[in-house]
């Protein structure tokens, strides 16, 4: 429920830390809780196990596939929970999440099967939040979450940070604003 600053200049580590924590890099000593309980994070499959998600700073290189479509992005994290017994896709259920969180971030794009990368920054960056919230992750790390978007789409992820937080959510934000 509240929202923890990592602030710092370019070059400080900042980025490095959260990394370690997501466990996208690797860490050579440290105690990580989720809960109060310490948890092995050593690859980004445990860290989203644990709850945790991390939006880079490089949304088009790591947060998205942008030549996909927005439902693929969306559910592309937890894709599991959309399989049947037999593997296959269940369509209907990722079409029906990828709406709700279009409609609940106030996502703009003409439909859920727009290709991303034609979306504008700042809608991209609420695919990747809707990426992880899909994922059920209650500890995020945004790392440099307003970096190339205008200063409406600034605004709306600060209220939408402020909305997760007072969801009862964590969030990490790394900033050098």
């Amino acid at each position: 429920g509240e929202i923890l600053g990592v602030a710092g200049l370019v070059g400080a580590g900042r980025t490095e830390v959260m990394r370690a924590v997501f466990g996208a890099d690797p860490h050579d000593s440290g105690e990580i809780l989720v809960h109060g309980d310490p948890v092995a994070i050593k690859s980004p499959d445990d860290a989203v196990r644990h709850g945790i998600g991390y939006l880079s700073e490089d949304r088009k290189r790591y947060g998205l596939a942008l030549p996909m479509d927005v439902e693929a992005n969306v559910v592309m994290a937890s894709l599991a929970r959309f399989t049947g017994k037999l593997g296959w896709i269940q369509f209907k259920s990722t079409h029906a999440k990828a709406l709700e969180h279009v409609e609940g971030l106030a996502i703009k794009t003409p439909s859920v099967g727009q290709r991303t990368k034609n979306l504008s920054g700042g809608n991209q960056q609420k695919v990747v939040i809707a990426k992880w919230l899909t994922a059920d992750t209650e500890i995020l790390i945004f790392d440099e979450p307003t970096r190339g978007i205008d200063d409406g789409a600034k605004s709306e992820i600060y209220k939408l940070l402020n909305e997760l937080a007072a969801q009862g959510r964590a969030i990490i934000m790394i900033s050098s604003e």
